[in-house]
């Protein structure tokens, strides 16, 4: 597949997911009583259906995609690590955590849960960077990916220490929402979280020269006048505060910041600006797609959002840790 190829085939396949989430579900509806329900018109329960229901779930589903796809992405370059993803590494269970505590602590505002998920998001990349340097390199990909699962670990453990006297509904609604789903969103949902990724992401993005620059290792980033400590400490801050909102969002939903890179560059994208783009891109359409098989998978019950994501992620990260090791 050629690159300009690559842009028409993820978006018209994105466009036709989000349609398909739209119009497929419990109550399937046509695409000609979709079109009547977004203009308000039509029978009243599809309009309900569509407008609060199905539409708002779909946007936030791509939302986190994107989010995720271009965390992932920022971080493998920085990193010089395929192997590096927000979920693997740790981050998204230590903006669990935190957003855990800011909602034991009764801060579960849009601005403030993402806030907390930040602060916790942060802490667990520093100490993943953390371990990996004193065990000999941050680029290993044995060491992040080691120090991921100890800090995945701790977060579990750490929520629930935070749950273990919530009410038995609370305890049921932050498990569910620990494995990630996008049901229950809501336009003020999707608000803030279009907010925090377009700033997020535009930051990325502007910060893609550097990234192509600390990709090549911190010998040829600094000859080239680009200070490797800072740059890269840029990149992981925002990168975590990409992922930690989508944790606030729609909880934990691993192994999209893995897979999707690979498979913007499977298509020869290598420069990261066009590839965070394309990340954005596949991201969305792959959790759009993951969050329709996990509500019509199974009917009347609900799939997991991050189950589903792992199933094609597990599989692919065995692939690639056999590849790379």
């Amino acid at each position: 597949m050629t690159r300009s190829g690559f842009w028409i085939v993820a978006a018209v396949i994105l466009v036709a997911l989000m349609v398909l989430g739209v119009s497929w579900g419990t109550v399937p509806l046509s695409l000609h009583a979709v079109v009547a329900a977004l203009a308000g018109h039509g029978d009243r329960n599809a309009v309900e259906i569509v407008r609060a229901l199905r539409l708002p779930r779909v946007a936030l589903a791509a939302l986190v995609g994107a989010g995720l796809g271009v965390s992932g992405a920022a971080l493998q370059g920085s990193l010089r690590n395929a192997l590096a993803e927000p979920y693997l590494l740790g981050v998204s269970g230590g903006a669990a955590v935190g957003a855990v505590i800011g909602v034991a602590l009764g801060f579960s505002s849009a601005v403030a849960l993402p806030l907390f998920a930040f602060a916790g998001a942060a802490a667990a990349i520093a100490t993943a960077i953390l371990i990996a340097r004193a065990a000999g390199g941050r680029a290993d990909p044995r060491v992040l990916l080691m120090a991921g699962v100890i800090i995945g670990a701790f977060a579990n453990a750490a929520i629930m220490v935070v749950l273990s006297g919530a009410p038995a509904n609370t305890m049921r609604s932050a498990l569910w929402w620990m494995m990630g789903s996008a049901a229950g969103a809501d336009w003020p949902q999707v608000a803030w979280l279009a907010g925090y990724t377009v700033l997020a992401g535009g930051a990325l993005l502007w910060f893609a020269r550097d990234i192509d620059i600390l990709a090549l290792g911190d010998e040829s980033a600094t000859a080239l006048g680009v200070n490797a400590e800072r740059a890269g400490r840029r990149v992981f801050l925002v990168s975590s505060l990409l992922a930690a909102a989508t944790v606030a969002a729609a909880g934990l939903v691993g192994f999209v910041g893995l897979v999707v890179p690979h498979l913007v560059r499977a298509a020869g994208i290598r420069r990261h600006r066009p590839l965070l783009l394309g990340a954005a891109l596949t991201g969305a359409a792959l959790v759009v797609l993951a969050d329709l098989v996990a509500r019509t998978a199974h009917p009347p019950a609900e799939l997991p959002l991050g189950a589903v994501t792992a199933l094609v992620g597990v599989p692919f990260f065995l692939v690639q840790l056999r590849r790379f090791s």
